[in-house]
């Protein structure tokens, strides 16, 4: 299972072509997808017309959707923003923080289109796909 992230999912819906989108098109209907509620919220959001807002809902619906918060969650995302700024790195969104530490967790990896989450990767060995061959 592969969660994925909103960075993709915009460029996913706006038509944007790159390799995680390309990555995530070749992924829908052959391998599980997951994404967070908050991913859900960002993505759907975003959109002006209410024919794109349900077909967009439906697909995003059909997928695993995974809660993201709770306490647990909340301390382990606090410590590990605490950690990476003790380290000098700076996480700019809070939202990037809980998903990151969600997905390190559960050992899920992200599909994902934000440098942000790199710092993830290469401190707190967050399992990434978002340069796929």
């Amino acid at each position: 299972m592969i969660f994925v992230d909103s960075s993709v999912w915009v460029d996913y819906f706006n038509g944007r072509q790159s390799a995680e989108t390309d990555y995530l098109d070749s992924l829908l209907g052959r391998e599980p997808i997951a994404i967070g509620d908050l991913v859900l919220i960002e993505v759907l959001q975003g959109f002006k017309k209410d024919k794109d807002y349900k077909t967009a809902r439906e697909l995003l619906t059909s997928l695993t959707v995974f809660t993201l918060g709770g306490q647990k969650i909340a301390i382990k995302s606090a410590d590990n923003f605490r950690l990476l700024r003790k380290r000098g790195v700076t996480v700019r969104k809070t939202i990037d923080v809980l998903i990151a530490t969600f997905c390190i967790e559960k050992n899920l990896p992200l599909l994902h289109s934000d440098k942000d989450f790199e710092l993830f990767h290469s401190h707190l060995k967050l399992r990434t796909c978002s340069r796929p061959a």
